[in-house]
C-alpha cells in the first residue's frame, strides 16, 4: 500500500517536483490523475475535495493534505531526512531559491510553455515577453552554477527539485537552451541521480492531448 498519494498530470512542473522528491527518496506513492486539461481543477467538486486554490500537486500523507510544491518539498525533506538543509543558513539559502524559482524561473517558462506550446497559440507580445523573462531568470540561475555544482551546499537539496521542474520537458519554448551550458551541465547531474525518471515516465499523461516535441 503506498504510503503517499499525489494528484498530479505528468505535463505538470510543478507536480513533477513533488514527483520526483518521493522517487528519488524511495518513497512508496501512488499517482492520481488530475484531468487539467479537460477542466477538473476548475471543477466545484475537485475543489472542494481536493484543494480550494485549483492546482497540482497536492500531496495526501498520513490524514493530511499538503499544496503549493514549494510546502511539499520541504515537508518530503523533514519527513524522509533527504535533499534538506543542514543549518538553519542552508535553510533561508534553499527557501531564496525556491521562491525566486516559484517567482521567476518557474513562472515565467511555465507560463510561456503553456500558451506557445501546450495550447499552441502562437508568437504575441505576450509569449515575447514571458520569453525574454524566462531568458532573463535562466541567466541568474546558468551564473550561480558557473560556481557549484548544485543550487545549495554543493549537493542535490530540494532548491535544485524545486528549479528542476520544467528544464526537461521536452517542448520548444523558442528559448535557446544551449547558450545555459552551466544549467545543462546541472540537469546532466540531476539525471544521473539513482532513481531518476523523466516527468513524462513519472506520471499519467493527458489523452489524446497532442504536444509538440522540439
Amino acid at each position: 500500500m503506498s504510503e503517499y498519494t499525489l494528484h498530479c498530470f505528468a505535463e505538470s512542473g510543478n507536480a513533477y517536483k513533488a514527483a520526483l522528491m518521493l522517487e528519488l527518496t524511495g518513497q512508496p506513492w501512488q499517482p492520481v490523475f488530475v484531468d487539467f486539461f479537460n477542466g477538473q481543477t476548475r471543477e466545484q467538486a475537485w475543489r472542494d475535495e481536493v484543494n480550494e486554490q485549483g492546482e497540482v500537486p497536492v500531496l495526501e500523507h498520513a490524514g493530511k493534505s499538503f499544496t503549493q510544491s514549494a510546502l511539499i518539498l520541504e515537508y518530503l525533506a523533514e519527513q524522509t531526512g533527504q535533499f534538506g538543509p543542514r543549518d538553519e543558513d542552508e535553510k533561508r539559502e534553499i527557501w531564496r531559491w525556491m521562491l525566486f524559482d516559484n517567482h521567476k524561473f518557474t513562472s515565467y517558462y511555465a507560463a510561456l510553455r503553456f500558451i506557445y506550446c501546450l495550447k499552441q497559440m502562437g508568437e504575441t507580445d505576450v509569449t515575447k515577453f514571458l520569453r525574454d523573462r524566462a531568458t532573463a531568470a535562466y541567466r541568474i540561475v546558468d551564473a550561480h552554477l558557473a560556481k557549484t555544482p548544485f543550487m545549495v551546499g554543493g549537493r542535490l537539496t530540494i532548491a535544485d527539485l524545486s528549479l528542476a521542474g520544467y528544464v526537461f520537458m521536452p517542448e520548444d519554448t523558442g528559448i535557446a537552451l544551449d547558450e545555459f551550458v552551466h544549467i545543462e551541465a546541472w540537469k546532466a547531474r540531476i539525471k544521473g541521480t539513482p532513481g531518476w525518471k523523466h516527468p513524462y515516465d513519472l506520471m499519467p499523461r493527458t489523452a489524446p492531448v497532442q504536444v509538440p516535441f522540439g
